[in-house]
This record gives structure tokens, sequence and C-alpha cells, in this order.
């Protein structure tokens, strides 16, 4: 399935059903009065956050949704039928914008959370609403109202407690792959992952946290270079950014600028992001050679107080005490629960 973040759709509410003009005709009943009933309500269209969709690529290939319209009233005093509502059911993280003014209408953050973003038309009033002492017999009745319409933007920021960091190639997909069971295209070449992967870890007897593999940044990447401008708004959900830094004797460049790199990346999109925990770990600890670059990055740490630590997602060295720091920071962030 592609992971599709962003979609703009047109939605069109149902139109409410028209009143009807009807009197009332029975044997032995002369003059029996007006009888029409109302027209039913349109159909609204609603959208509901749900667990079970990960990407908005079934709403972004459909792109136009309609109601169905409220039936007309009928005579004997009979109500039409209300139109039924369309319910989209979108990713948890949907936002809902406007799509010519970019207004935020409704942030679906939680499992089942509803929002109605387009109202079906009232249904008109029948002919029975109008007679009176004066207006015996009125052969009029109200049409429907019309059901809003609009264009819609909806843009999906992924909601994880972790968020995986790191330029190309730096190990991210092994270590979620190794604290969770996600299941990323693992490869040695850059830019393997082309969407977010989200991973459930689990923690103790009952505890666990998300995490998520944000792929895609480099340097120049708030500007839109490489994948880092499409993914780095999911940078902005997360509790935890967790920066993977390759101290490998394979990896050219210094540990130190890589990470700082990154860093000024997420600075330049938003200094928000560095208001939030930040985390270092050393990957590819079997290969690190004379260890002169985990030294150094060590080093940088213990200066900027930033927490360090340094692993292998191959050989599982330093995953346990990684997985607890990380559990514990969570827990703080959710006010002590996992």
């Amino acid at each position: 399935m592609r992971f599709i973040d962003q979609a703009k759709v047109y939605i069109k509410a149902g139109d409410g059903g028209r009143g009807c003009v009807s009197f009332r005709r029975e044997k032995f009943v002369p003059r029996g009065g007006p009888n029409g009933g109302d027209g039913g309500r349109g159909g609204h269209i609603i959208f509901i956050a749900d667990s079970n969709v990960n990407t908005l690529l079934d709403i972004k290939l459909k792109q136009h949704y309609r109601a169905e319209k409220g039936e007309h009233g009928k005579g004997k005093d009979m109500h039409g039928r209300n139109g039924k509502d369309l319910v989209i059911y979108a990713p948890i993280g949907t936002m809902v914008k406007e799509a010519e003014t970019g207004e935020m209408l409704a942030d679906l953050t939680e499992e089942k959370q509803r929002f109605t973003v387009a109202t079906g038309g009232r249904g008109g009033l029948g002919n029975v609403h109008f007679k009176s002492s004066t207006r015996r017999t009125p052969r009029f009745a109200q049409p429907g109202e019309p059901g809003d319409e609009r264009d819609i933007l909806l843009e999906l920021k992924l909601l994880a407690d972790v968020g995986l960091l790191g330029l190309p190639n730096a190990g991210k997909s092994t270590l979620i792959s190794s604290l969770s069971s996600a299941k990323p295209k693992i490869a040695d070449y850059p830019f393997t992952t082309l969407s977010p992967i989200l991973g459930v870890v689990n923690y103790g007897d009952y505890g666990s946290f998300v995490i998520a593999d944000i792929p895609g940044l480099i340097e120049g990447a708030h500007k839109g270079t490489g994948l880092g401008f499409q993914f780095l708004r999911h940078v902005e959900r997360t509790s935890i950014l967790l920066h993977l830094v390759d101290i490998s004797d394979m990896e050219e460049g210094d540990p130190v600028e890589n990470f700082k790199k990154i860093n000024n990346e997420l600075k330049l999109y938003s200094s928000d992001l560095m208001k939030k925990t930040q985390i270092i770990a050393a990957t590819k600890l079997d290969i690190k050679g004379d260890g002169k670059r985990l030294d150094r990055l060590a080093q940088y740490c213990k200066d900027k107080s930033y927490d360090f630590y340094p692993v292998c997602s191959v050989t599982g060295d330093g995953l346990k005490e990684l997985t607890s720091h990380l559990a514990k920071k969570v827990k703080e962030h959710k006010g002590g629960k996992l």
C-alpha cells in the first residue's frame, strides 16, 4: 500500500427534500384540508478517526464525495426519509483544513473521534404547516435547503512517541526492526525507506510505546531537498527525537557535523522542534574501527548534556539500555503511564 499523507477532495452534503403540496381526499370528508408532509434532511458527511487506517490513499483516489439527498415529502402527512450520512474513515492524526484558506477545521487525534465536515440541507415544510384561519388551502410548500459543499485538504501527521532521525543509511530501519515487529526495507544504500514506518515497542509486562522512522532527511530538507520536506511534518507530532549517528569506519563525514546538519534542518523547519527531548544513539558499533569517531561524538554529547547511547542493531549491544531510557522518557511525557 502506498503511503499518502496529503489529499485534496471535494465534498457535498445531501440536499434536503422538498415539502409536499397535498390535500386530504376521502369519501364523506369534504374540504379535508392540507396534508402535505415535510421533506427529509440531506445526509451529513462525517470523518471518523480509525486506527485501522494508515494512509490517505483510498480517500485521495476517490476525490469526490456526495451524501444522499433527503426524500421529498408525500401526502397523508408522510415525512420524506432523511438521506444517509456518508462516513469517511481517516487515519488518526489527520488534520482537516479548508482548501482555499488553509483554515483548520478539525484535528483527529483520538480513536473514533468524529467530525461533521459538511451538514446536510434541511428538508422543506409541507403545506400542512401553512394553513390558518384565513388560508384554508395553501397551495405551496418549502423547497429543501442545499447541503454544504466545499473543497477540503487532508493532511496526515503521524502520532508517535519517539521519532527516529538521521542521515540516509544511519541505521534507522535496522533499529526499528530490532526494537519492534515492523518490517521496513533494509539495504546498504541511501533512501531505502521512502515513507514513514511505525512500530510498537513492548516494554515490561504491559507497557509499550510507538516509534516512527522518519525518512529522507538530508541537508536542505526544509527547502524540499530529497524527501525531507515531505516528511518533516511527521516529526512535529513526536514527543521524543532519537538521533541516529553512524560512527562506523565506513562513514566519511564527521559524526558531530552529521548530527548538527539534521538539527539545523529541524530548526529551520520549525523552531518548536528544538524544544523536544533529544537523545543521541551512535549506531553500527560493531564496525566502529579505532573508535575515534565514537569518542568524538560521546565527548560532544557530554559537553552539550545530551543523553548518549552507543548501540548495534545487528548484535543487540546497547539496545536494552536504550529501550529502557526511551520508555522512561515516554512515561514522563505521558504523566507516568506507558
